[in-house]
């Protein structure tokens, strides 16, 4: 007996908090609108599209937001009311299907290969909820339609706004030969210039330059990226999500060297002990053998070191003193400083030594 093709949805709604702000305050509409706490300390949780066009995006300090758009609306966010709306959203989700993997508030992946109501298509089914959305929520989404869940979330981006797009699986080879490699979900700035010092810039390139001397290079990750570049992905919609990764943190009011981090570190490894141990109650027999430690810069540099020991750590103390023993692998200047600090728990395995099923991308992002 064949297995059925896969056909999988990807529902992104569009600048979600921002839209939300919007609706519920008409003299925001077609202003530019910047979700986020004014102050030197803040980052923008949202940026309307209108905002975008001046350059603002999430994540940026809100002070360079004001500075690329000073005539922006700043809002604070209201994450209640965003929870709300993203219940009303689920809700439509489910009259189609049981197998909803949502990623966040305002994004969820459905495998819609044997729907709950058959419009004889799965771009039919992305478009009646597009449609049910608009009409309940007065809110927009893009959907992308394909037979993974890799292809579906490019493709959810490909006629944003309020757009839809579909890659079938004859199309799969012509969509993503002249894609470039920065699209690739965990191909940051970095590893795009690493990629293009090697003439690497779309996933024909990738294709070509081939999986071995990928391998060679990036390790684990160049072996998937070559995958990738094929459309390979057998991830499924995973109704319930197993936990990745546990983590706690925080930014503080000032910026702090290295060496002041200290007591901070061992805050957070605190909450996030506690976090595991909740874990823990969930899923017994889960044991996270990783410990995480990340770091962000004065002017926004990210950075993360881990530690995957022969023995998981066992205690909170043992947490915290790993994370504070990682700043030694941290190269920056001595004088650099630093407004964020986390500490997690990842690389998630069974009781057994067995790994656990982790996501595609983020397992096989490089450190």
């Amino acid at each position: 007996m064949n297995t059925p093709q896969r056909k999988i949805i990807h529902v992104d709604m569009d600048a979600f908090y921002a839209s939300v702000e919007q609706r519920d305050n008409p003299s925001l509409r077609g202003q530019p609108v910047v979700v986020a706490w004014k102050g030197s300390r803040s980052v923008v949780c949202a940026a309307s599209y209108e905002a975008r066009t001046f350059g603002v995006r999430s994540a940026m300090p809100a002070l360079r937001a004001e500075k690329l758009c000073p005539q922006a609306v700043f809002v604070p966010p209201d994450f209640s009311r965003y929870k709300a709306v993203s219940r009303q959203v689920r809700s439509i989700f489910e009259r189609y299907t049981h197998l909803i993997e949502p990623l966040s508030l305002d994004e969820a992946y459905l495998d819609v290969t044997t729907p709950l109501r058959d419009l004889g298509s799965a771009t039919a089914i992305a478009q009646e909820i597009r449609s049910a959305i608009f009409e309940q929520t007065q809110l927009t989404a893009s959907a992308g339609i394909a037979p993974n869940k890799f292809l579906a979330k490019i493709a959810s981006d490909w006629n944003k706004p309020n757009g839809q797009f579909v890659v079938k699986p004859t199309m799969v080879d012509a969509f993503l030969a002249p894609l470039a490699v920065g699209k690739l979900p965990g191909v940051g700035k970095v590893m795009e210039a690493k990629l293009a010092e090697l003439g690497i810039h779309t996933c024909n390139d990738l294709r070509s330059f081939g999986a071995e001397p990928l391998q060679l290079r990036f390790g684990r990750w160049g072996r998937r990226l070559h995958e990738l570049a094929f459309g390979i992905d057998q991830r499924e919609v995973q109704s319930e999500r197993a936990t990745l990764q546990i983590s706690s943190e925080d930014t503080f009011p000032v910026d702090l060297p290295l060496d002041a981090l200290e007591p901070h570190i061992r805050r957070l490894a605190a909450a996030t002990w506690q976090g595991y141990g909740k874990e823990w109650q969930r899923h017994p027999g889960r044991i996270a053998r990783t410990v995480v430690l990340k770091l962000k810069t004065a002017d926004f540099r990210s950075l993360t070191r881990s530690l995957t020991g022969a023995e998981p750590p066992t205690s909170e103390q043992a947490l915290a003193d790993i994370a504070c023993a990682l700043r030694a692998r941290v190269d920056l200047p001595v004088q650099t400083r630093y407004r964020l600090v986390g500490v997690g728990l990842s690389g998630f395995a069974e009781a057994d030594g067995s790994p656990a099923q982790e996501d595609l991308f983020l397992s096989a992002t490089p450190a």
